[in-house]
């Protein structure tokens, strides 16, 4: 059950993101007016709202069911939290999330979806998905594998390249999130822009990711020339690259097609399995691991984590 839950907080967080990038894409970012009522007589919407109030109310909605998750995660390791403290502390971080995205998001109606708060709202969304993903990593190891840690998979030559991974993967995405913010997707017609030229952010946007290629790239020809490499860490980084791979093919499209909202919506959701991916490649390779290739599909051999 704890695995289980771990999961689907991953799968949450990142939903929640492309949800709300619908909200965005449509135009109805002002759809509930009001925070945290929908209107200063409603707490949900009203038939006058039309669709907009809709579907900003149905995202609002939808951070009951990952609040729901994220207690489910709490109560199913409240047992053994004094054992399993990693996982303790991961959960309660990701339950604190919730109600700081919920205020952030009402601080957005407030200010009439200034671009930098939103900006501000996506990128605590991807801190969340990072957490996510370190709990579900952590929660596939027992309390005997983690007694008998080993140091990080990756050799020493490829340890600085991973980090080079992860800080040139938040650049790309917080880069993303400025160009955004000065594109034509503002979740309502009047809401403002940055300012900025959308042309040079996007510029700017796209160094982080051809070096984030190029670093790719120099990782994979070192694990594989190396046959010593655990094959968690080869897997960890061909997902990244194929993410990387699918999420620049998207990014190229869509800015050639002049951001339809489609491939838009897809670029969000690319950016969420972008964070996953090389956060899932930092603690595969940095974080200290148990010893063998099959660890972490392993069962856990304890009954504690399994409940």
């Amino acid at each position: 059950m704890v695995r289980a839950f771990a999961v689907a907080s991953l799968a949450a967080n990142i939903a929640i993101v492309v949800t709300g990038g619908a909200v965005r894409l449509t135009a109805s970012g002002l759809g509930c007016p009001e925070w945290p009522l929908c209107t200063p007589d409603s707490l949900t919407t009203t038939a006058e709202m039309g669709i907009h109030g809709i579907i900003e109310f149905g995202n609002r909605t939808l951070t009951f069911v990952l609040a729901a998750i994220a207690f489910g995660m709490v109560f199913s390791i409240w047992k053994i939290r004094a054992e399993r403290r990693d996982l303790f502390r991961l959960s309660i971080a990701l339950l604190a999330g919730i109600p700081a995205q919920a205020v952030l998001g009402g601080i957005t109606v407030w200010t009439g979806l200034n671009p930098w708060i939103v900006g501000g709202h996506f990128v605590l969304s991807m801190v969340l998905i990072v957490l996510a993903t370190v709990l579900v990593n952590r929660v596939w190891l027992s309390p005997q594998q983690l007694a008998s840690v080993n140091g990080p998979l990756a050799p020493r030559t490829l340890r600085p390249l991973l980090g080079a991974l992860g800080v040139l993967s938040a650049l790309a995405v917080l880069l993303g999130v400025i160009v955004t913010g000065s594109g034509p997707h503002a979740g309502d017609h009047g809401a403002a822009r940055n300012g900025l030229d959308p042309d040079l952010v996007t510029r700017l946007h796209v160094v982080p990711v051809y070096l984030l290629v190029f670093t790719l790239v120099v990782s994979l020809y070192l694990v594989y020339r190396h046959a010593a490499v655990d094959v968690r860490m080869r897997n960890a980084l061909l997902l990244l690259t194929a993410v990387v791979l699918l999420q620049a093919v998207i990014g190229y499209t869509q800015h050639f097609m002049h951001l339809p909202v489609v491939l838009v919506a897809l670029h969000m959701l690319g950016a969420s399995l972008l964070t996953a991916a090389a956060a899932h490649v930092v603690f595969t390779g940095l974080a200290r691991q148990v010893p063998g290739r099959d660890t972490v599909a392993a069962p856990a051999r304890t009954g504690a984590v399994r409940r």
